[in-house]
C-alpha cells in the first residue's frame, strides 16, 4: 500500500493561496474545503486553502504528514440511489502552527492574493477574551488572532482598500457573522489601532454570517482498513460525511461572484438573511443531537443511528424534536414537521457511524446556543419545564463526571480546561445540590445564571441523583412515561 503524499499523487493539483483557514478539523475539511474542491475543479476560482491551527493542540502535524492530502468520503442518498464515493481532496496547501511559528502566520496577511478568511473554533470559537494583547504571540482567542493578521495587513498594503478581506464563520452560533464583527471593533478598541484601521475594516473587509448543514461522523475507524483497500493509499485522514449539504451565506451578490459556489453546482445559497435558515436547522437537528449524544452514550450506545432505533433513547429522540423543540418555532408545522421528517431520516443514514461522542466537543457551549433558548421559549409557552432537554442538561453534567459506564468504557469529557476543572471541583464534593447549582450558576458558560430559571435547579438535582441511582435508560423511560 502506498504512501499518500504529492510524490504518489502526482494529479493532486497546487492552487493560488486564496484562503486562510482557522481549523483543520473534520467538519472544515469534509465540507469547506471538499466545497473549495468542486469550486476549483468546475470553475475558475484556483483557490488553495492554507490551515491555520486556532488552539495549541491540533491535527496539522497528521495532515503534514500527508502533503495536507486526504479523501472525503460521502455516503447517503441521491435522489434515492446510494451513495458512498471517496475523492482526493487537495486544496490545502500547507498548515501554519501560530503558537510555535507566530511570524509565518503573519506573513500570511503580506499575500496579495489572500483574500478569504473562513473558521470552525467551535461555539466557544467566537469570544471576546479582554485578557488578548495586541503583541501576544499569538492572541489566546480566535477573534484576537484575525485581528492581528487584518492590522498586519493593514500596515502591510498601507491601507489599500483593495486589500480587504472576506470574512465566513461557519461556527454554529446565529448570526455568527455580526457578533465576530462586532468582537473585532472591540479589539480594535481595546488595542487602540487607531481610527484608521476601523475605517479600513469597515470598508476593505466584509464579514458575514452563515449557516454550515453537514453531518461529518468524521474518521471512519470501522471501515477504514476496507477503505484503505480501496484506495491503494495510507490515508490516515480520511473523513466521514454525509452526502447532503448546505451552506447559507448572509452576503451580496457581488460576494457571490468572488466565492462562486452556487455555479459549481452545490448547494450553497447567497440570502438576503439566514435567520429562518438558522432557527429551524440548529433548533431541530442540532439540538437534538446535543442532548441526545450523553444520554445515548451513557445509556451504552455509541452510535447516532443506534441511539434513534433504540426503543427507549429512540422515543427519547423523538419526544425532543417532535414535542418539546418544535413546539418553540414560530414557522408553519407543516414546514417544521416535513424538515424534523428529514432530519430523522439522516440520523437514521444507514451508510454514516455517527460517533455520538463527537459530538459532545465543548457541550455546554452547544446546548447554550442549541437548547437553552428552546427550554426557555417553551417554559414561556407551556407553563412548564420540558423534561427531555431538561434531562438532556443533566446528562452532560454526569458525562462530565467522567469514571466508566456500565459496560467498562472510560468516559473521557472534551471541553475547555476551565470546564473540566470546573466540574471536576464540584463532583469532588460529592453533593449533586452543590454540582447542579454550581454549573448552573456559571455566568461565563451561559451568561446568566441558569438558577434563577423557575424550577430549573430542582429538576436537575433530581435527574442527576436519578441517574446516579438507576441508570440512565430507568430515568429516560421515566419521562417517556410521563403525560405531555
Amino acid at each position: 500500500m502506498k504512501e499518500l503524499n504529492r510524490n504518489t499523487v502526482p494529479q493532486a493539483k497546487r492552487y493560488t493561496e486564496r484562503i486562510i483557514q482557522f481549523g483543520e478539523g473534520n467538519f472544515l475539511r469534509c465540507f469547506v474545503d471538499w466545497i473549495v474542491w468542486n469550486m476549483n475543479q468546475k470553475t475558475d476560482f484556483d483557490g488553495g486553502v492554507v490551515v491555520v491551527q486556532p488552539i495549541p493542540t491540533g491535527m496539522i502535524e497528521a495532515l503534514d504528514r500527508q502533503d495536507d492530502l486526504y479523501h472525503v468520503n460521502l455516503q447517503g442518498l441521491d435522489a434515492g440511489e446510494p451513495v458512498n464515493s471517496l475523492q482526493l481532496v487537495d486544496v490545502i496547501s500547507r498548515t501554519v502552527n501560530p503558537y510555535t511559528n507566530f511570524r509565518d502566520y503573519l506573513r500570511l496577511a503580506e499575500q496579495p492574493e489572500v483574500r478569504f478568511v473562513i473558521s470552525n473554533t467551535t461555539e466557544a470559537g467566537i469570544a471576546f477574551d479582554p485578557d488578548c494583547k495586541p503583541d501576544d504571540a499569538p492572541a489566546r482567542s480566535y477573534p484576537g488572532k484575525l485581528v492581528q493578521l487584518l492590522y498586519h495587513r493593514y500596515l502591510t498594503f498601507n491601507g489599500d482598500l483593495s486589500k480587504g478581506l472576506i470574512i465566513f464563520p461557519c461556527e454554529l452560533i446565529f448570526l455568527n457573522g455580526h457578533k465576530l464583527k462586532e468582537i473585532i471593533y472591540r479589539y480594535i478598541d481595546l488595542w487602540q489601532l487607531g481610527d484608521g484601521f476601523r475605517r479600513w475594516f469597515t470598508e476593505a473587509c466584509g464579514v458575514y454570517a452563515t449557516l454550515v448543514d453537514r453531518i461529518v461522523p468524521g474518521f471512519p475507524r470501522k471501515e477504514i482498513a476496507e477503505i484503505k483497500e480501496r484506495l491503494g493509499y495510507d490515508d490516515n485522514m480520511v473523513v466521514q460525511g454525509e452526502f447532503f449539504h448546505l451552506w447559507v451565506i448572509e452576503a451580496p451578490a457581488s460576494v457571490a461572484r468572488e466565492f462562486p459556489a452556487d455555479k459549481a453546482g452545490l448547494n450553497v445559497l447567497f440570502v438576503p438573511s439566514e435567520e429562518p435558515y438558522h432557527e429551524r436547522k440548529v433548533t431541530l437537528l442540532n439540538g437534538p443531537h446535543t442532548v441526545l449524544s450523553p444520554v445515548a452514550y451513557l445509556s451504552g450506545l455509541n452510535i447516532v443511528r443506534d441511539a434513534c432505533q433504540h426503543p427507549i433513547v429512540g422515543r427519547y429522540v423523538r419526544k425532543v424534536m417532535y414535542d418539546e423543540l418544535m413546539a418553540t418555532l414560530n414557522l408553519p408545522q407543516e414546514e417544521l414537521q416535513a424538515f424534523a421528517d428529514s432530519v430523522m431520516q439522516r440520523f437514521l443514514n444507514p451508510f454514516v457511524d455517527h460517533q455520538v461522542t463527537s459530538i459532545m466537543l465543548n457541550s455546554f457551549p452547544k446546548y447554550e446556543t442549541r437548547d437553552l433558548p428552546g427550554l426557555k421559549t417553551y417554559l414561556a409557552r407551556k407553563g412548564e419545564l420540558p423534561q427531555g432537554l431538561v434531562l438532556g442538561l443533566a446528562a452532560i453534567i454526569t458525562y462530565y463526571k467522567g469514571g466508566t459506564r456500565a459496560d467498562g468504557t472510560e468516559i473521557v469529557p472534551n471541553d475547555s480546561t476551565e470546564n473540566i476543572h470546573l466540574l471536576r471541583s464540584l463532583w469532588a464534593t460529592g453533593d449533586v445540590r452543590q454540582v447542579a447549582r454550581g454549573v448552573l450558576a456559571e455566568t461565563r458558560i451561559w451568561h446568566e445564571d441558569l438558577n434563577l430559571i423557575p424550577g430549573l435547579t430542582e429538576q436537575v438535582i433530581y435527574y442527576l441523583q436519578a441517574i446516579a441511582e438507576r441508570g440512565m435508560l430507568s430515568v429516560v423511560e421515566e419521562i417517556l412515561d410521563r403525560p405531555s
